[in-house]
């Protein structure tokens, strides 16, 4: 029940602020899309301190790229702790494209 209004008020923010803002993130996905795929993976607790130290993160002397939800949480992360769940510098971005597509014959990226 409380995804499902976190989900509607990020849609409605999406609708509404974020075009009267302008669409000006430093990041792929966007920090509101990246919130509500936090909030729906790892829960409301989680994924609001997820996407919390990710919007930290994007001012001007923060972080860009791509950055994509974690698809685990961390593992010294705790209720009690929420700062943990965050991650407060740098991004998860998909593996680099010199390690994924391996040329054959070759040693490595040069």
């Amino acid at each position: 029940m409380l995804r499902r209004f976190a989900h509607g008020a990020i849609r409605g923010y999406q609708l509404t602020l974020s075009s009267l803002i302008g669409r000006q993130c430093r990041h792929w996905p966007s920090c509101s899309s990246y919130t509500d795929e936090a909030i729906q993976r790892h829960g409301i607790w989680a994924g609001s301190w997820i996407g919390f130290s990710r919007i930290c993160r994007c001012g001007p002397f923060g972080t860009h790229g791509i950055d994509l939800v974690p698809e685990t949480l961390p593992a010294r992360a705790a209720w009690f702790r929420p700062w943990t769940y965050g991650r407060w510098r740098g991004v998860n971005g998909p593996e680099s494209q010199a390690t994924c597509r391996a040329v054959p014959g070759s040693t490595g990226p040069t």
